[in-house]
């Protein structure tokens, strides 16, 4: 599939997990995002791949690191 100099790249997550209140957090300064009941829904778009695959690794860095973080506290807590 060739894309086209105008069209726009879009990528989505859903996520559900039992930290997604404080991951949502974690994605305040980072994302688009809407967070309920306990599910983000993260939908990114660029108009071109370069520009989406460096959101969308910005994005997941910022969730494995917090992810860490609350995992490392919830064993030591």
């Amino acid at each position: 599939m060739k894309i086209q100099k105008n069209e726009t790249l879009s990528l989505s997550l859903k996520i559900k997990s039992s930290f997604a209140d404080s991951l949502s957090a974690s994605l305040t300064t980072e994302a688009f995002f809407e967070y309920k009941d306990g599910i983000i829904i993260i939908n990114e778009a660029a108009n071109s791949f370069v520009d989406l695959r460096a959101r969308w690794n910005t994005i997941m860095r910022g969730l494995i690191a917090s992810e860490q973080v609350l995992e490392t506290v919830e064993k030591e807590g």
